[in-house]
């Protein structure tokens, strides 16, 4: 059953907010217009979706009403079963409008990508995982700009974070975080055994400037030469940074930018961003809600998906899916993945909001 009140009292506020934004007070009040125009936004889906489910519920009221009418009997008994279909649709559409919104869902993320075990091999997924996002981001119209990355031999990785820029980027990749394993037929084996590694992926809505205030007293910070080639550059210049925060032990190391002034900002980003990802895992372990069991925890001992390469297969352990087209699954189709992740998430969610509700 939707809840119709609900749905009413937001029209009725979607209707208040239309009438204030023609207002000439408010027109002259730059951030009052912007809150405002932002509500707006966000409520028009469901009050479009709402006007659309009770002309529907209208039509078919009048096709009923047809089915008196010798002359439109037929055509009434082949719009009905349409007619109630397109409500069942908009029913659902409605009721995924009505969850909860993710405060975070609109924000860039960090994405992190680290090699675990598996030694060279572990580092060239962790090198072809990051390749798969960069290739989905792409596609997507999404920027990755890279933060810090330390590489491994054979054009592996052995970390990377990245900052992911663009539209709704941590609602699609929130789920990716957890433990990634491969399993595959290394190149430098000759006996062509099959080798099993991991890679961890770490997903983080960037921290606003606003929310984490670091006091510079719980900071040190040391200059050190950023490492050339090798170490033959002969005008190594000291800008590399290393920040240590002091209160949470959390070390940081930035050397991706020229100047000292550019790797500190973008080492106290990163700082900010794992400040903001420790406050929230402390409100979440406070709260402990129906959001926890959303698609696994997070929690970097799970391993949410496997990568078979001799079987072009990928699993993704959570909701039991397996593909098999790995092959265009690491070359950056992601689509079919994510929304089934979404939609077992929308589905929890509903299920704990309908739960809620009978109580």
């Amino acid at each position: 059953m939707l809840p119709l009140d609900k749905i009413k009292s937001i029209a009725r506020r979607f209707e208040e907010v239309d009438e204030l934004l023609y207002r000439p007070e408010v027109a002259a009040d730059v951030e009052r217009l912007t809150k405002l125009t932002k509500e707006r936004g966000e409520l028009e889906p469901l009050v479009l979706a709402y006007e659309e489910y009770t002309k529907t519920q209208d039509d078919l009221e009048q096709a009923k009403e047809s089915l008196r009418d010798p002359e439109l009997k037929e055509l009434a008994k082949e719009e009905i079963p349409e007619l109630e279909a397109k409500i069942e649709e908009l029913e659902a559409t409605l009721q995924q409008l009505l969850l909860p919104k993710d405060p975070n869902d609109l924000r860039d993320t960090l994405l992190e990508i680290r090699a675990g075990t598996g030694g060279e091999e572990a580092a060239l997924f962790a090198a072809d995982l990051f390749r798969m996002y960069s290739r989905y981001a792409e596609t997507v119209g999404w920027k990755i700009e890279v933060l810090s990355q330390s590489s491994a031999s054979a054009g592996g990785i052995k970390e990377v974070i990245a900052l992911v820029k663009g539209k709704k980027v941590y609602s699609a990749l929130r789920f990716e975080g957890g433990v990634h394993r491969v399993q595959r037929v290394p190149s430098t084996e000759s006996q062509g055994r099959i080798h099993t590694s991991t890679a961890t992926v770490a997903v983080m809505p960037e921290a606003d400037d606003v929310e984490i205030d670091v006091d510079e007293k719980d900071l040190k910070i040391t200059k050190t030469a950023a490492g050339g080639a090798g170490g033959q550059k002969v005008n190594t210049t000291n800008s590399a940074i290393n920040l240590l925060h002091i209160p949470t032990g959390i070390q940081i190391r930035s050397e991706s930018e020229r100047s000292q002034h550019q790797n500190l900002a973008q080492a106290m980003k990163i700082l900010k961003t794992r400040l903001l990802e420790l406050k929230q895992a402390e409100q979440d372990a406070a709260i402990r809600d129906e959001r926890r069991g959303m698609v696994g925890t997070g929690e970097r001992s799970e391993k949410i998906r496997t990568y078979n390469y001799p079987q072009n297969r990928v699993t993704d352990h959570r909701i039991g899916l397996t593909l098999h087209s790995l092959d265009k699954i690491v070359e950056g189709s992601l689509g079919d993945l994510m929304s089934a992740l979404r939609a077992e998430h929308q589905a929890k969610l509903l299920e704990a909001e309908s739960s809620r509700g009978h109580h």
